[in-house]
C-alpha cells in the first residue's frame, strides 16, 4: 500500500541488512514513524506494546525476532529461548505460535553456523506468503461486493461496516477484510465503509480511517454502538471483520465487540464475513468459547485515550472516574452459526468444519 505516494510494507529490512524496520502503529495517525529492532527482546516488546499489532503481522515479526536472535547466539539453547520468549507476548494471535513453529522447524535441524542465513530468508518467505495469501483473500472477497453492487441502483455505494483494523497495517501487505474492498475500489465499484472507532485503543478511527483515507476509499467513522443502528435503517449491506485465531469449526476470535456486530447483523438480514489467511487457523480447537484464550490487557487502555492536542502533540488523557476498577478483554468469540461465510486465500466457505476441512483438507488432516 501507499503512504503519500511511496509504497511500504509494514516490516522490511534496514538498509544493514539484518536489523528489523516497522511502522510504529501506537504512534499512527498523527505520527508515521518506523522503529528499528535489533534484537529479539526489542521484537517481543514491539508485539508485547502493540507498536506492531495484527495477527499477521504479528506472526511475521516474531519469525525476525528469532532471526535477530540466531544473529546474536545460534546455539539450541538461544533459539528455545527466543522462540519462548517470543511465544509469551499475546495469547490470542494462533499467527504467533504457527510463525515460532514454523522456525523452529526450519532451524532446529540445520547445524548453529547456518542458522543465521536460514532464519532471515524463513522469515522473508513468511513475509512474502502472507502478502501472497492477503491479496488473494482480496481476490475471493471482491466477487461477493460485486453481486451486492449489481443489486444496488445505479450510483449507490456498497455500504460496508467492518470493526477494529484488519488491512494493510495489520498484515504485511493488503490487509485480510479490507483487501476486498481495496480491490473492489480499485476496480471502480463505489464502495462506502462505515468504520468502527474500536474502544478501547481505537484501532478503527486511528488506523482503519488512516489507511482507507491514504487509498481513497469512501468512508466515516462511526461510534461502536452505532452498528446496530445502522443496521437497523438498511444502511449497512454487508460486514467483513477479521480474526485473530478461528476455531476448525469457524467460531472466530476477533477484537472485542465484533461478538456484538455479529448478533446485529443476524437480526437485521445482514451478511457477516469473516476474512483469514489459513495461518490463523487453530486446527487444534473446535469450541472458540471454551478453549480460545482472551487476553487480558491493562486497565489504563481504557481508563486513558491518547489524541492529539490543539497544540499538536500527542497527550494523554484520563476519561475514566479516579478509582474505579477496570476490566479490559481485549477479544471475543463469535460463534460458527452468527458467521455467514469465512473468505480465505483458497476461497469463501462455511463457517463450520466441514466447509474449512473442504477448502483446506492438506490441513486439516495435519
Amino acid at each position: 500500500m501507499k503512504i503519500n505516494g511511496q509504497h511500504y510494507r509494514t516490516i522490511w529490512l534496514a538498509q544493514d541488512g539484518w536489523r528489523v524496520v516497522v511502522i510504529d502503529q501506537t504512534r499512527l495517525p498523527f505520527r508515521f514513524e518506523t522503529v528499528t529492532l535489533g534484537s529479539a527482546e526489542q521484537a517481543a516488546d514491539a508485539i508485547r506494546n502493540m507498536v506492531v499489532r495484527g495477527a499477521p503481522l504479528i506472526g511475521a515479526t516474531a519469525a525476525y525476532g528469532v532471526a535477530l536472535a540466531m544473529r546474536a547466539d545460534a546455539a539450541d539453547s538461544a533459539l528455545e529461548a527466543a522462540l519462548a520468549l517470543l511465544a509469551a507476548t499475546r495469547p490470542t494471535a494462533v499467527n504467533l505460535r504457527w510463525a515460532l513453529e514454523r522456525m523452529r522447524r526450519a532451524l532446529a535441524p540445520l547445524p548453529p553456523p547456518e542458522r543465521v542465513a536460514a532464519a532471515y530468508a524463513e522469515a522473508a518467505a513468511i513475509c512474502d506468503e502472507d502478502v501472497a495469501l492477503c491479496r488473494a483473500i482480496g481476490e475471493h472477497g471482491l466477487p461477493l461486493i460485486r453481486e451486492i453492487a449489481a443489486r444496488k441502483p445505479a450510483g449507490q455505494p456498497v455500504n460496508i461496516l467492518t470493526h477494529c483494523n484488519a488491512g494493510w497495517i495489520a498484515t504485511v501487505d493488503w490487509g485480510t477484510a479490507l483487501a476486498p474492498i481495496y480491490l473492489a475500489h480499485d476496480a471502480g465499484l463505489a464502495v462506502h465503509v462505515w468504520v468502527d472507532e474500536t474502544r478501547p485503543r481505537n484501532q478503527g478511527a486511528a488506523l482503519t480511517a488512516y489507511e482507507l483515507g491514504a487509498h481513497g476509499v469512501p468512508h466515516a467513522v462511526i461510534v461502536d454502538n452505532a452498528g446496530g443502528h445502522l443496521m437497523q435503517r438498511g444502511q449497512v449491506d454487508m460486514v467483513i471483520v477479521g480474526t485473530d485465531r478461528t476455531t476448525a469449526r469457524g467460531d472466530v476470535a476477533n477484537k472485542i465487540g465484533t461478538y456484538l456486530k455479529a448478533l446485529a447483523a443476524h437480526d437485521n438480514g445482514v451478511p457477516f464475513y469473516v476474512a483469514l489467511p489459513s495461518p490463523t487457523i487453530d486446527w487444534r480447537l473446535a469450541d472458540g468459547l471454551a478453549d480460545i484464550p482472551i487476553e487480558e490487557r491493562a486497565g489504563r487502555e481504557v481508563s486513558h485515550v491518547a489524541g492529539l492536542a490543539e497544540d499538536g502533540e500527542i497527550r494523554t488523557v484520563q476519561v475514566a472516574a479516579p478509582g474505579s476498577a477496570v476490566a479490559n478483554s481485549a477479544f471475543d468469540v463469535t460463534p460458527a452459526r452468527l458467521v455467514t461465510g469465512l473468505i480465505t486465500e483458497r476461497g469463501v466457505c462455511a463457517a463450520s468444519s466441514e466447509g474449512l476441512a473442504g477448502l483446506f483438507p492438506d490441513l486439516a488432516q495435519g
